[in-house]
Order: C-alpha cells, then structure tokens, then sequence
C-alpha cells in the first residue's frame, strides 16, 4: 500500500491543506493499492501545506507546498512513474531535501510521533509503541520505583521555572489525602508559542499515557487537562484521544485489569495569561476567577479543591512514556550535566525556517537559529532572539555560542520558558519589542498586586513615550528602578518576571534607547514617529510616490525631481514601498 499523507495540524489548514486533501482524495478514490491520510505537523511550518508520500517499501518523501494544482504531477511522476519530484521534496529518509538538515539534525523524543502518525487513530499510536510504557509499569514497576526512574533520568518541568519532575511527584506523594489530582497545563499564552498546541493536535495520546503513568505514581485516580479554548484542534483531538483510550480499557477503572484507574476531563481556558500560573490555573478548574495565591502551600501539598495536585505542562508529560520505556539513562546521556534530555522550540520571527524543532539541550543559539532553521530571511543580519515569552528575555547575537541550558540561559537574564524562540533581525528596534512584551503582561496582569498592576503600567507609560520621542535622560534609570520594585513585590510569576523584556534590552541593547531619547532617532528605522522620509536627486519623477501618498504631501512634475512637505507628511512609509529606484532616504 502506497499511503500519501496530508499534515492537518492547524499551520497546514491555515495554509490550505483541507483542500490539498480533498484534492488527493478524489483522485484516488477507487485506485487501489493507494490510500490518503492524515497527520499533524511535523514541524515544517514554512513549508505548508506537507505531503508525504510513503512508499509500499517504508520509504518517505516529504514534498512541501503541496497545493492542490501541484498534485497531479506529484500522482503521476512519484506515484504513477517512481521519479520524485525534486524541485517540491524538502526531506526524505534516503536524504537529499532541500531542507534536509531542518529534521536531521534534531532529537526527535517529545515530537517522536508529530507527523507520522493520525492523531485521531489510536491503533496508529498503538503501532508507534504506545501505551507500553503503561503496560510495562502496571506488570510490575511500584509507584515508588517510578518516581526514582523520572528523578534518575534528570527530566525537569518543560513549563519554565525547570523544577525537576521527579520530585514533584514525589512530594504529591508523600503529601497526606485519599484524592489526589494530575494536572496537564495546556495553557499556552506565550506571543510566537505553539509547542503544546502541536503536540495535542499531533500525538494526543502521549501526553494522556504521560498523565495516567503520573496519576499512577503520585496516587492520584483523576487528571484535568486545562487547555486554552483558543484551540479548538487540540480540544477536538483531545476528545477523541480519550474516548478511544477509555473504550480501549487505557482509561477509567481498574486500567488494563490493574488496580489503578485514572479519569481524564478537559478545562477549557477562557485565554487569561495568568491562568499559566499554576495556582491561578487551579483557582479557574475550581471555577473561580484565575488569580494567584501565596505559596506555601505549594500545589503538591495543597492544590486543587484543597487535595495534592501535580501540575506538568505538555511536552513534561509527553517525555515520561519514553522514558519509562528507553530508560532514565538513555534520556540523561542527552544535554548537559544540569539540564537532560531535548528542549522543544516554537520558531518565530524574522528567521527562515519557521515552524517546531527539538533539540538536544547543550546545543546553541547559533546551531538553531542557523544550522537547523536557515539562518536570517531575506540576507538580514542576526540581531536577537526573544527567549521565554513576555516572562524571558532578549540574548543579543553577541552571545549566539550560548547554550541551550536553564543555567546558560538564565545567566543572560532571560529564562528557558516553556520554548518559545522569536528571532529577530537588524530592522527589530528593540525598545518596541519590550514596549510590545511590556504591553502585553501589563494587559495580563490580574490586578492583585498593586506594583505588578501600576508598576507595569508607569514602565508601559515610559516605554510608549521613547518610543515616540518624548523620552527623558532620567526615563532609564526611572525604568530600572520600577523594573526592580515590580519583580521583588509582585507575588507571582507574571509579575516577578514581566520586568525581563525591559532589563534585557537596557542591558545589550542600551545605546538604543539613548539613541530614542538623544537624537529622537530610531536606529532600526522601525519606530514610525522618529521617522523622516526625504526624496533624493535619484529621483526620475515617475510619480510613483506622488501617486502613493495618502496625505498628498508629494509634489512634483514628470520626470523632475519630486519634494516631500515634511509639516503634511504622516510618515506612513508608503512612498517609500512604491519607490522602485531607492530615491527615497529613510532616517
């Protein structure tokens, strides 16, 4: 059986592959020996919409941009006629894609099943190994041995802070109470994340097998998985996954004739950020409104409805069957003496290659950025990455042989987060970019603290204003100030670290800001009032921008030289786009 198989995770939709499968669909409808199918995504983003077409030998070619006019020619000339189509195939296993190195050169564990298998088959799971990590423990493996394999393999929580999951586990444990809770944190509200959306859509039944294993070893019969509502892939394929796993006997009483049973429910999340603070997100399960508590209690002890809760994020969960099934010492021969095993990345931003990689921690910036993911679009040159969402920070290319560790990374001042990864470029001006990061947890913040809910918004009030160029000498220092009063009075971790952005870019990119409030001048001409546009004598008098111009503030003759009048001009750069000769100067 040749199989040709469409990646339907929520990039490939966006990018058309519904109709790409409807398409391959229709034109094998009664051919034998041919079958379509689907799978979520296998990382590839920038190449949507993904088809891959395996051979009856085992054999893949992956081909990207697959549209539906496309094919027909990948029908007759791979499948009728067994000659691949070079120009479109981007990966396969006999090597030779164009972006061949993009799957190559990572460690695929978390994302192992992303892209092969059908998300909503769990017999294709089953094939893949699943549920034999659960079949291995229930026949034999007691709670206790469980938690020193996952404390032995050196996995630590992928969600942020890298507290090591083990011991987590162990302290839901040992805490006192006949009901415990495993909680899947799903909620993802990361600008530039989709690492935990992929995965559900893609390979569901991993992060179930991860909580069942985890009920199972801190003693708790109930999980919830509370996913952002904003997902409706993710929940739809989440529902099937443990509808099949309970007709399966995986989930529900007594699991596969053992005494242990779990039950699975989903939280749909109503997209508040804070709701990823794990006691915020317990107090939304509960159905009150998501804010913080002060911790002691931490969850293990006092969680959800008063019970032990332990919380994971996706990709913490979805390590666990692997482990459990290649052993704590094959995860922990990958990283770095502090920081085992892989790292999921969501790539995004000004970078070539966008989409999801997973990597061996201890592997560079640079490596991603430019060896795995293609380096800078359009020949721009590297200027930054964003690391950790609104909670992380900003690491100049300066320090691109920075490894990808918890240590590494934190010493520059931003964090590991949950793996959001945005690139940037010499047009980014950083100012705007922690304006933006700024804006966004000012907007988040639940209110509670008084420095986290005024404190953000004075530092937001700054920001705009250099970026405008009403900025102060005394503007920096001032921002530096609330900077550090924020994170030490703010009670949770929205609050803690929503100053990083800001620190991060004073600290490497510091001359940008003098250069904002100096010379009123923006030196990634990006900041559009610091902006002036002005016609030079390269002009051919084309009336291009005359023509452009929205404010008519371009005067001129054909084939003269044209003038800007800077007191109508509104800087909207549109003259600057149409200009074909480069005869407008931006400064």
């Amino acid at each position: 059986m040749t199989r040709l198989i469409v990646g339907l995770g929520t990039c490939g939709i966006a990018a058309g592959a519904e109709e790409t499968f409807r398409s391959l669909a229709a034109k094998l409808a009664g051919r034998p020996g041919l079958e379509v199918g689907r799978t979520g995504c296998i990382g590839m983003c920038y190449q949507e919409p993904l088809v891959e077409v395996r051979n009856a030998d085992g054999a893949r070619y992956l081909y990207g941009r697959v549209t539906p006019d496309r094919v027909d020619r990948v029908l007759d000339e791979h499948v009728g006629q067994g000659r691949p189509v070079d120009e479109w195939l981007v990966w396969t296993d006999r090597g030779g894609g164009s972006d061949q190195a993009f799957l190559d050169r990572q460690r695929r564990i978390v994302l192992r099943n992303c892209g092969v298998i059908d998300p909503e088959s769990i017999d294709e799971y089953l094939a893949a190994g699943g549920y034999q990590a659960l079949e291995k423990v229930l026949a034999g493996i007691e709670p206790d041995a469980l938690i020193a394999t996952i404390i032995e393999s050196g996995l630590r929580g992928r969600g942020g802070a890298g507290f090591p999951t083990g011991v987590k586990w162990r302290y839901a444990r040992e805490a006192p109470g006949d009901r415990k809770f495993i909680v899947c944190n799903a909620d993802e509200g990361d600008p530039g994340a989709f690492m935990d959306r992929s995965v559900l859509e893609s390979d569901p039944h991993s992060v179930l097998e991860g909580m069942i294993l985890a009920g199972y070893a801190v003693g708790a019969d109930h999980g919830y998985v509370y996913v952002r509502a904003e997902y409706p892939k993710a929940i739809e394929r989440l529902t099937i996954a443990i509808r099949q796993a309970e007709e399966r006997g995986f989930l529900g009483a007594s699991i596969l004739g053992s005494r242990h049973s779990f039950h699975v429910r989903l939280k749909e999340g109503a997209g508040a950020f804070v709701c990823g603070e794990e006691t915020a997100l317990i107090a939304s399960i509960e159905g009150k409104r998501g804010m913080p508590r002060v911790r002691p209690p931490f969850p293990a002890v006092k969680g959800l409805w008063g019970a032990p809760t332990s919380i994971n994020n996706v990709e913490t969960l979805a390590n666990v069957p692997w482990i459990v099934l290649h052993g704590a010492s094959a995860f922990s021969a990958l990283g770095t003496e502090k920081s085992k095993g892989t790292k999921v990345f969501a790539m995004a931003g000004r970078v070539r290659h966008g989409g999801l990689v997973e990597v061996p921690m201890g592997i560079t910036i640079r490596e991603i950025v430019h060896d795995i993911c293609g380096g800078i679009r359009d020949g721009r040159k590297f200027k930054a990455v964003q690391m950790g969402g609104p909670s992380g920070g900003c690491i100049s290319s300066e320090l691109e042989a920075t490894l990808i560790d918890y240590e590494s990374i934190t010493r520059t001042g931003a964090i590991m987060g949950s793996g959001g990864l945005v690139v940037m470029d010499d047009t980014t001006c950083m100012v705007d970019v922690a304006r933006f990061f700024l804006e966004f947890t000012q907007r988040e913040s639940c209110g509670k603290c008084t420095f986290c809910r005024i404190g953000t918004k004075r530092m937001l009030e700054i920001l705009t204003r250099i970026t405008e160029g009403e900025g102060k000498e005394d503007d920096l220092p001032l921002l530096e100030e609330l900077a550090d009063r924020v994170r030490q009075s703010s009670l949770c971790g929205l609050g803690q670290t929503a100053p990083n952005p800001v620190l991060t870019t004073l600290k490497y990119f510091r001359s940008e800001y003098e250069a904002h409030i100096a010379n009123r001048k923006c030196p990634a001409h990006h900041c559009q009032k610091l902006l002036t546009y002005t016609i030079t004598d390269d002009c051919s008098g084309c009336m291009l921008c005359l023509k452009a111009c929205p404010a008519h503030a371009i005067s001129g003759e054909r084939k003269k030289v044209h003038v800007i009048d800077q007191a109508r001009c509104t800087v909207c750069g549109e003259c600057y786009r149409v200009c074909n000769l480069g005869a407008i100067r931006r400064e």
